[in-house]
């Protein structure tokens, strides 16, 4: 990875939070911010850097997602990221097809919890993603560029 990127951490608080964390290796030495979906993890997540809190949104709740969405939108502009890593889940997909408007590369983990099947926030991103893994061998498919390196948690 190039030196001192600029770097969008972004996942729903819970597992989806827990799970990107753990990777938090990947990104020393970078300047970092967290786009994540509760107010409760800002104290831990602000020892690392930055933090947006956006709401929880699904498509069940289309007045939520265009909340998140607009509060994305204004993150990715002010922040300009040139990667983004995201476990999701609506907010990972919201801000990986923002973030790839502006040329920023993408790298999505699907979640350890999606054993038989690619989220459907996954299946959206696929198209965007620069690197696309799952935490299941049976998941991987070479031919959609859907890779297998080994499970986060």
């Amino acid at each position: 990875m190039q030196a001192n990127l600029k770097i969008c951490l972004v996942a729903s608080s819970g597992g989806h939070l827990t799970q990107l964390l753990r990777l938090s290796d990947c990104w020393q030495g970078h300047e970092v911010f967290f786009i994540t979906t509760s107010d409760v993890v800002r104290g831990e997540l602000q020892q690392c850097g930055s933090v947006y809190v956006v709401g929880e949104c699904n498509r069940q709740q289309l007045w939520r997602v265009f909340k998140v969405l607009f509060c994305c939108i204004e993150i990715i502009f002010r922040e300009r990221p040139r990667v983004v890593i995201s476990t999701g889940a609506a907010c990972g997909c919201i801000t990986s097809f923002l973030a790839k408007a502006i040329g920023a590369r993408i790298v999505w983990i699907d979640s350890i919890t999606n054993v038989e099947r690619i989220s459907l926030s996954g299946r959206m991103v696929k198209w965007v993603a620069d690197l696309f893994l799952v935490q299941w061998p049976e998941l991987a498919d070479e031919k959609r560029s859907i890779q297998y390196l080994g499970a986060v948690i």
